[in-house]
Order: structure tokens, then sequence, then C-alpha cells
């Protein structure tokens, strides 16, 4: 499972829905100011705010996500690069260690 385009399509998923959520509030706004019943500065700042206000979810979201992301990996046993990485070492000095002991046995 490669945890990193899975990652990438969830965002892709949140930010499109994100978009289609913003078009459609322009929409509406549009329809407000037009029917006289919001002027163009209100419906202005109300996307504004409402942009701003999903920039910062945003962030919180993929931080969710990925912790939720992190859980689930740990949950089915799928190592963490940093383990991969510490193993890696572990064996490559093995290995060393091998070769050394192999060299003195052939003098």
């Amino acid at each position: 499972m490669d945890s990193n385009n899975w990652m990438q399509q969830l965002l892709m998923l949140g930010i499109g829905t994100t978009s289609l959520v913003a078009d459609k509030l322009r929409e509406v706004s549009d329809e407000l100011v037009k029917d006289g019943k919001l002027n163009p500065d209100q419906a202005k700042a109300v996307m504004d705010d409402f942009v701003q206000q999903l920039k910062s979810e945003q962030g919180t979201w993929e931080t969710q996500m990925q912790r939720q992301l992190r859980n689930m990996m740990q949950d089915l046993g799928v190592p963490r690069q940093s383990e991969m990485d510490e193993l890696r070492g572990r064996i490559d000095r093995l290995e060393r260690q091998i070769r050394d002991l192999e060299n003195k046995l052939w003098r």
C-alpha cells in the first residue's frame, strides 16, 4: 500500500469537495446580490470569511488524516520509515561484521 499516493488522493478529494462548496456558495451569493438581498461588499466579505475558514480547517483536516493514517498503518503492523532505516543500518553493521570475520578466517 503506497501511503503517500493514498494520502494524496484523500487530499485531492478534500480539495475538490472544498472547491465545489466554494463554487456553490459563490453562486448563491451572486444570486443574493442579483436579487438585491445582499450588497456586493457583503457578498465579498462572506466569501472572504468562508475561504479563510476553509484554509484554516484544511490544515487541521490534513493533520487529522495523517494521524489517522499513521494509526491505521501501525494497527496493521506496517513499520514506520524510521524503523526500516534503523533495521537497514543494523543489517549493514551485521553484514560488515560477518565480512570481517570471514576475512579473519581466510588469513
